[in-house]
């Protein structure tokens, strides 16, 4: 676990430049930032999200990259069956506490710009951005419902996404997804951050708290992409494990 320990000390001291990497990126007719709002998967943001072929660092092996997905399965697999009773409890009690449909549905921009439909417990209450449009979430939220408020600070809102590492959209360990409207609105998600595919947790995450500035989060995300290996995704998951027992959630 050297390398994790030695990776997320480093994020502590380290300056990271915020860079643009491949083709410049402005919002135009091309972008359509209503599309946070519906299913698209396996769409594309286009060419202009797309990052550089030397987005990253250094290449990752081969066998690294196995066993990362490897730990990708079989951990959502554990992960599911483990919280599956919880899973059913949390589902029936949203159905009961507020209106609305149990899961909740966002398109994300994932690696290389493609776009999926990233699920979760619904937190807010039926229809919560009908009327403010995409906003950053925040501490005290009063869209939030009283259920929601534990299952943020819990971070079980987030176990619905576990399909989508299995579906491959998704891993268990990198940068988080962000919404299109976001994407294309900030040049600091975008570059780097879309060379890999967006993780249920990351080192920004067990580093700091969730509602980190996307130049924050930039710092995070490209120290681990230029870092990323099976040993660091294990060391995060680790440290991930012990944050939720710690109740450093919000």
């Amino acid at each position: 676990m050297a390398q994790g320990v030695q990776v997320v000390e480093a994020a502590e001291k380290e300056e990271i430049t915020t860079v643009s990497v491949g083709a410049q990126i402005s919002l135009d007719e091309r972008f359509d930032p209503v599309i946070g709002d519906r299913s698209v998967d396996g769409s594309s943001l286009g060419e202009q999200f797309l990052p550089s072929p030397l987005a990253l660092g250094s290449e990752v092996s081969a066998l690294d990259e196995w066993l990362m997905r490897a730990l990708d399965i079989v951990g959502s697999v554990v992960i599911f069956l483990a919280a599956a009773p919880v899973m059913l409890v949390i589902a029936i009690l949203l159905k009961i506490a507020s209106s609305g449909p149990i899961l909740y549905g966002q398109a994300r921009v994932g690696k290389n710009g493609k776009v999926f439909t990233l699920y979760k417990f619904r937190t807010m209450i039926d229809k919560a951005e009908q009327h403010s449009g995409p906003v950053w979430a925040t501490r005290d939220d009063p869209r939030v419902t009283r259920i929601g408020r534990i299952l943020r600070r819990t971070r079980l809102d987030e176990l619905p996404q576990l399909f989508c590492v299995l579906r491959n959209h998704m891993s268990l360990v990198g940068p988080r997804p962000e919404r299109p409207y976001f994407v294309g609105r900030y040049k600091a998600l975008r570059g780097m951050r879309l060379a890999v595919k967006p993780g249920l947790t990351g080192l920004a995450q067990v580093r700091s708290y969730y509602n980190l500035k996307p130049e924050h989060k930039t710092k995070y995300d490209q120290l681990y992409i230029r870092n990323r290996s099976f040993l660091l995704n294990l060391y995060i998951l680790i440290k991930t494990i012990t944050i939720l027992f710690t109740n450093k959630g919000w």
